[in-house]
Order: structure tokens, then sequence, then C-alpha cells
């Protein structure tokens, strides 16, 4: 309710209004000011802000105002209770799974028409693989890449090292060479335990789950209605696993913690010489100091080809905005995601740049030449597959996460754990389907 004073302020307010217009003036408008969310940290986040700082000096239209979050999962989260209040953001950098639930919910821009309007914005110049991701069921575009990213070997050079009996080309043939070399590398203290580890798995399940793809698994059948993670295809690389952890103690796991804790914990581990190398991301590389790792891509298991996610995070626009604040959302994306930006970006983080021409950038070829660990995500990329769409709403997801805690962290079989997930998985998939088939 206004109080006298107010209402007198808004008065006077629409005198000047109206003496304006009558004078033929307008009334000054500064650029549209819109809100960036992103739920990363470390120098990735600093790299966005960076960029977010370029932006505004750039151009007089439009002023992003960074706001970060501890994860993408918080980022979700916070997006879906702004969405349910009908004030949201119109730019969020989204992780990728992320991206198909809120296509369907029908809460996300499509993009065509911005891009239209944008003249030089080329999007046949981004990555293929990348912008498969990008696309709703309607064949949309819902949503652009801003990093690719895949896991891949971070390593110390002066453990894995020629000159010290461990070729690290040939440890990282296999997943089995890997833990030979590691039963060479470890260091125990007089009661046995390990004080110096031979390798740092990432916890979750992106790590089990990529022995898994290279040893031929698969998580549902060709049709979609049969749940398949209680085959040998899956128990058999995620036991290794665990008794490479558990039983011979010559790997290690960090959990838990607030957001990214357990992540950069495993950097810790390797660069404060705990362990002698981890399972990290590409766009670990700018927290990493490259005098005392390199990186390597990822083995295969068993001798058999590595079949890995190469996977990207988003950006998106959602519906709920107003249409000047869409259209700022996008001019600020479409700098973000630009060559020079992207071949920045990946130079800063060490994620995959998104944008093919970024290889022309000047300045990334020659960081390419003095940093080659740049490349090693982009010849992974060739062994690489689009991740796992669980059309369940997650049911199957979360039970492989489920049962990757029970392998790494609690030591059970993975029989067992594989066994509770397949469980959990086919009645979520006799579940979609009833729904279906009852709406066919």
């Amino acid at each position: 309710m206004k109080t006298k004073k107010t209402a007198g302020l808004a008065a006077v307010s629409l005198m000047v209004l109206s003496l304006l217009s009558c004078r033929g003036e307008k009334t000054p408008e500064g650029p549209v000011a819109i809100e960036y969310w992103y739920g990363v940290g470390g120098v990735i986040g600093e790299t966005i802000e960076t960029i977010i700082k370029n932006f505004n000096e750039s151009q007089n239209e439009v002023r992003v105002t960074g706001v970060q979050q501890a994860s993408y999962g918080e980022t979700t989260q916070q997006l879906q209770a702004a969405i349910a209040a009908g004030q949201v953001p119109p730019a969020v950098m989204s992780g990728v799974s992320a991206v198909p639930v809120f296509a369907r919910q029908n809460v996300l821009e499509p993009l065509e028409k911005y891009i239209e309007d944008t003249p030089g914005f080329n999007i046949q110049d981004f990555i293929p693989a990348h912008l498969a991701y990008c696309y709703n069921d309607n064949n949309e575009l819902i949503a652009l890449p801003v990093q690719g990213t895949t896991q891949i070997l971070y390593y110390r050079t002066d453990t894995f090292n020629k000159d010290k009996g461990i070729d690290p080309d040939e440890a990282f043939k296999s997943w089995q060479n890997l833990a030979e070399a590691s039963k060479k590398i470890v260091k125990r203290d007089a009661n046995g335990e390990t004080v110096f580890f031979g390798w740092d798995p990432m916890w979750g399940a992106a790590s089990l789950i990529t022995l898994a793809y290279s040893n031929g698994a698969r998580e549902v059948s060709a049709d979609g209605r049969t749940a398949l993670l209680n085959t040998p295809e899956w128990i058999e690389p995620w036991e290794s696993m665990r008794k490479w952890i558990h039983e011979d103690k010559i790997f290690k796991i960090n959990f838990g913690g607030q957001g990214w804790e357990y992540w950069y914990k495993t950097i810790d581990d390797v660069l404060q010489g705990r362990t002698a190398g981890y399972t990290g991301s590409s766009g670990d590389q700018g927290d990493l100091d490259f005098s005392i790792v390199a990186a390597h891509i990822q083995p295969g298991y068993g001798g058999k080809p590595l079949n890995v996610v190469v996977d990207i995070v988003a950006a998106i626009i959602p519906k709920g905005a107003g249409q000047k604040q869409k259209e700022a959302g996008f001019k600020w994306l479409s700098y973000l995601t630009s060559p020079p930006m992207t071949a920045y970006y990946s130079m800063k983080t060490g994620y995959m740049a998104v944008r093919r021409s970024a290889a022309e950038d000047p300045a990334y070829q020659a960081y390419a030449a003095e940093h080659p660990q740049i490349l090693v995500p982009l010849q992974q990329a060739e062994f690489g597959r689009k991740d796992f769409y669980d059309f369940t709403g997650g049911k199957i997801n979360t039970a492989l996460g489920d049962a990757a805690d029970l392998v790494e962290i609690e030591n059970i079989p993975a029989a067992r754990a594989l066994e509770e997930a397949q469980r959990i998985a086919q009645a979520a998939l006799d579940e979609y389907w009833a729904e279906v088939d009852r709406n066919k």
C-alpha cells in the first residue's frame, strides 16, 4: 500500500514524464541489466568473471552480473525454484543432464530466432558432438555449448617416468596395466598403511561407467525396456576397481564435502605428493601445475578400446524472462561462445573449445605449442560418445550413482551393488513404459 510520501513522489514523476513527452524529449534508457548463473568456482569461475568484465566493457547495451553457486546441481535447484516463483534469470550455465529435463517441462527458450537476428552467428561452427546435446524432442535448439569436457588422466612426471622404471605409455595401455604400475609405485608405513597411492580415480559413477563402457556395457536394451546393469560387462570392471581401492589399497577415493571439495582434495593429493596421478576433467588444467604433472588419454579396460563420454556444459535461456532480458541474455551468450572467447576459455581452464574456428585463433595455436596438454582432450574425443540419456527422470543414473558409492566407499562387492541398481532401474523402466503404453 502506498504511503502519502511515495504517492506524492509517484505523482511528481508522472508530471516530469508528461512534461518531457510534451517537449518531445525521451527519458534515457540505460543498458539492460541481467544475471548469469553458474555453478563453478576456482579458475573456471575467475575466467567467467573476466569474460563478463570484458563483455561489459566492450559495449553499452547489456550489463551482466555473474551469480555463482556451489555446483551445477545447486544451480539446477535454484533455477527450479526461480521458475516456480516466476522470477528467472535470462542466462544460466547448466549441467547438461538438466537440459532435457527443463526442455521437457517446456521452460527453455528456443534460440533459432535469436540466431537469425544476430549477424555473423554461425551455428555450423560449433563442434557437432557438443551441439548434439542442445536440441529438444522437437529438434529445436534450446541450449548452446559453453565448454566441452571429458575425463582424462593427470600423472606426476617424477613418478611415471621411464628412468624410474614406470613408462607412462605402457602404464596407460589398460586399467590393468595401471594397477600393476601402481603396485610398484605405492609406499606404505611401518603398519602397512598406504601413504603414497598409485592413483586417485575421481569419486562418482563417471569413472566406473567409463570402465564399463570400454568393457561393452550399456544401461538398457535396444528397445529401452530392459535394464542391463547386472551384466558381466558392468560387474567385472567395477569389481576390479573395488579390489584396487579396498583390498590392494593402491587406489584412493576422496569423497563428500561441500560442492567441489572432494575434487580439489583429489587434485591436492597429486600436486602435494600423496598420489601419483588421478582421473579428472579436462577442465582441471587451469588448476594444475604442469611442471609437476602431464596429461594422457584414458586407457581402455582389459585391452579393449576406450569408449569414453564427451560431455558439455550448456548455456540456456529460461522462457519466463522478459523479452528484452532474453535478447540481452542471447547477446551475452553469443559473446561467451564466440571463437576468440571459447579459445580464451579453453586456454584458461583446459576445457575443450566449442567452436571449430577456435583452433584457428593465433593465441590458441601459440598456447597449444607450449602447452600440449590442451590437445589431449581433443585426442580423446576421437574415442568419445554422447552420454546416456536417462529418460526415467534420472532414476537409472541415481541407481548407478548409489551403486558406485557402495563399491567405492563402502567396499560392497560390485555384483551385489549392481544387482540392487538393476532392480531399481528395471522398476523405473517398467513404470515409464506402463505410462507410455497407457497413453497410446
